[in-house]
Parts: structure tokens; sequence; C-alpha cells
């Protein structure tokens, strides 16, 4: 007898039906809007693992009833695109008729196999939905990210978390039931970590194994069940984030021996070994930064060293790397900085550039003032001249704090012996 998980059991049919993604669903929304009027661009869904990108395509080849193609990549090649355009072409389904393929993990799609798919979206004989948990911008081509949307999914807020779970509890036929209790929603969040699949296949797990008349769904009672049966819970590929997690915190907090346990790990599981480099790369400037410049530069040549090498000779390159950030000084203050300058922007809008520093190509623009009063930095002192770059509104505004690194502490001092006071 074949079992039908509670995640798929729950899986939503309508957009109505459909928790989150209010960002790009919402009845505003052009692609809600594309979706109720039929004429759906192809597209990439970006996202992490679990928050409906397989769901959302489904949902939107059953509101445009057209034919309904699903590759994944891991397990399909040229071979099976070219199957599939032949079908639809032999069918005549063209036009507003064309065929919707959705691909799963299109990002480990080879560049050949992507170049197939160009004549076939570019033509309308198929419209593309891909799905991605990496940056479309690395992983998939240019011409064919040229000719889709991407949309980008963001990980459920508690709260439709907790809508998912009570939705599970009242309506699921085999939950209902049950007499269930949901006392305590902390643990299941945290063991999902915003992935919706995740959560139902774990609320599931522990009510399979409390043997009550009145399950009571508490957090020591979650702990207790998910951690005995962690192997369980794991086997479908899950586990795969949870150690990228541990891989980059052990690299972070400055530990290569937990950093090459993890990264073998990956090994061992046959991750891409380019999904590693470019983690290293993020970690490289977020984690370590100014504290260590050179510490991007390492990451970036092993980042280019496995892309032209490949396994098994690149666990060399990728281990030198995890030891050299591991151990290098750490420090976020770029990282910071960023963050708070972009929370500056959505909190006051555009702010008009000063008009000294506005560019000035025409006479019309230099008659009213445009870059008048600039002062060119090479011919003062030091190459410096005092002046305001920065919006009136935020004049004097930091984003720079420096950490504990001696390399952030020296930029920091060069900022104040520049500008004085003036950033405090």
């Amino acid at each position: 007898m074949n079992f039908t998980p509670l995640a798929e059991r729950m899986r939503p049919k309508t957009l109505n039906e459909y928790i989150g993604q209010q960002h790009i669903l919402c009845k505003k929304c052009g692609l809600r809007k594309a979706i109720e009027s039929g004429h759906i661009p192809s597209m990439i869904l970006w996202g992490p693992p679990g928050i409906g990108k397989t769901t959302l395509a489904q949902i939107i080849a059953n509101s445009v009833s057209r034919p309904f193609y699903v590759l994944s990549a891991i397990n399909s090649g040229v071979k099976d695109i070219r199957e599939i355009i032949q079908k639809v072409k032999s069918q005549g389904l063209f036009g507003s008729q064309n065929a919707i393929l959705f691909i799963d993990e299109i990002h480990r799609f080879s560049k050949s196999q992507q170049d197939s798919l160009l004549g076939a979206v570019e033509q309308g004989v198929l419209t593309l939905i891909g799905a991605t948990t990496e940056n479309p911008s690395f992983e998939v081509i240019s011409a064919l990210l040229s000719r889709c949307q991407v949309y980008t999914l963001k990980h459920h807020t508690k709260d439709e978390l907790t809508q998912l779970l009570q939705r599970a509890i009242e309506n699921d036929i085999e939950l209902k039931k049950k007499q269930i209790e949901l006392i305590d929603t902390e643990a299941l969040f945290k063991i999902s970590g915003g992935d919706a699949r995740k959560l139902l296949n774990a609320l599931e797990l522990v009510i399979e194994q409390i043997d009550d008349t009145i399950i009571k769904i508490t957090n020591d009672v979650v702990l207790e069940i998910i951690q005995e049966n962690l192997p369980v819970y794991d086997k479908n590929g899950e586990q795969h984030y949870d150690i990228i997690s541990a891989f980059i915190k052990s690299i972070r907090g400055s530990d290569p021996n937990a950093g090459v346990y993890w990264l073998a790990r990956m090994i061992e599981g046959g991750e891409d070994p380019k999904f590693i480099a470019r983690r290293l790369l993020i970690l490289a400037a977020e984690d370590i930064g100014l504290a260590n410049p050179n510490a991007l530069i390492m990451a970036k040549t092993c980042f280019d060293a496995v892309s032209i090498i490949g396994f098994p000779e690149s666990r060399i390159i990728l281990s030198q790397c995890v030891i050299y950030l591991a151990t290098s000084p750490k420090g976020n203050a770029a990282y910071m900085a960023i963050n708070l300058a972009q929370e500056k922007v959505k909190e006051t809008g555009s702010l008009a550039v000063p008009i000294s520093l506005r560019n000035a190509p025409t006479k019309l623009m230099k008659d009213m003032g445009y870059g008048k009063g600039y002062k060119y930095s090479h011919n003062g002192v030091n190459n410096f001249e005092t002046q305001e770059f920065l919006p009136k509104e935020l004049s004097g505004t930091n984003f720079y704090f420096s950490g504990s690194s001696n390399r952030e502490k020296d930029i920091e001092k060069t900022i104040k012996n520049l500008w004085k006071d003036k950033y405090i």
C-alpha cells in the first residue's frame, strides 16, 4: 500500500489555497495578474527549499489549462528535453496553447542542456518554469536568463508556518481522525527553518510517535522525537542544508578542523564543488572582509580552480581554502555597512543627489548649476578635499563601524583622520 506524506496531501491546488510569497502573488502583483490572465512568461523561481516553487509551478499550469511537463535536472538530459519539444510540436501546441515545462533544480543543467531549451522558449513552443536554490545569475546561461522573468521566493514567516500547521490539523483527511492539541510551535519552526515541507514532515513524524488519545504537541516532545528519529527525518536529503550551515558556522567560528570535517561530509555526499566554493566566496566577504582582504582573493582563486579541475583533485584546493579562511582574522564591518545603508535607503527613499555631484554633460545642465561647487579631490593636500558627498538629509550618517580586527580599526582611524568628527 502506497503512503502519501502529509506534505504531499496538503499541497495546495489553487492560488487561494497557496500560503506565502505575497510579495509576488498579491492581488495587485504582476505575476498573479499574469496567471489570472493566462499570459504566463517563462520564469525562474529562485529561493530556498520547501517554500513552494514546485507547487506554484503546478498551480500556474492548472490555472491556464495547458499541458504540463516536469523534468528534474538531476536525472534528465538533452535527449529528454528534445523529446518533450518534439512531442509538443507534433501536437500543434503553439501560441497561447503552448505547453509548460517545469525543470526542478535547473542550476544543475549544463550549458549545453540549457542551450537546448533556447529555441523552443524563444519560438513560444514551450513556456519554461525553472526552479533553483542557487543564484540564477551564476547558474543559468545569460541567453536563457534574458528570456525569463526571475522571481525570488522567501522563507515562510512564523504566521505562515502557523497557518500551515493549523490547516493540516484541521483539514487533512488523516489528521482529522485524531485529537491533536498544538500547544507549542517553536521547536517545529526551528527544525523546519522556514521550510514548509520539512515542517509538515516533522509534524507527521511527531504525531505518528505519540500513542495517546489526545496528542499534545509541545516543544519538549517534538525535540525528543525528532532527535531519536533524525536519520529517518533526513532521508530525503534535507540534512544537506544543515551540513552547509554547520560548515559555514565552523569557518566563521575559526575552527579549521570542523570546517574540513564538514567539507569531507559534503564531498563524500557528492556535493558540487562549485556550490561549496561559492559559499566560501560569500563567507570571505561577509565574515572576514576587511579584516583580511586577501581572503576574498583566495576564495575567488579557489572557485576558479575547482571550476576548471573538478573532483577528486578539487578536494585539496577546497581544503586549503577552508583552512585559510578558518584561521583568518574575522570582521563583518563591510557586511554591516551595506545592511545599514540599504535600511537607510528603504527608510528615506530616493533622496536628491547633491547638485555639486551631479553630472553636467550639457550647457543647460551647467547653467542650472549641475556640478557647481565640486572640489576635485586630487587638487587637495594628500588628494583629499573636505566636502559633502551624501544627500543633505543624511549628512554625517555613519555606516562603517569597525570590529575588533586591526585592519578594520585602521580603516576607522583613516576615516577619523580625514573627516574628523563628521562621522561618529
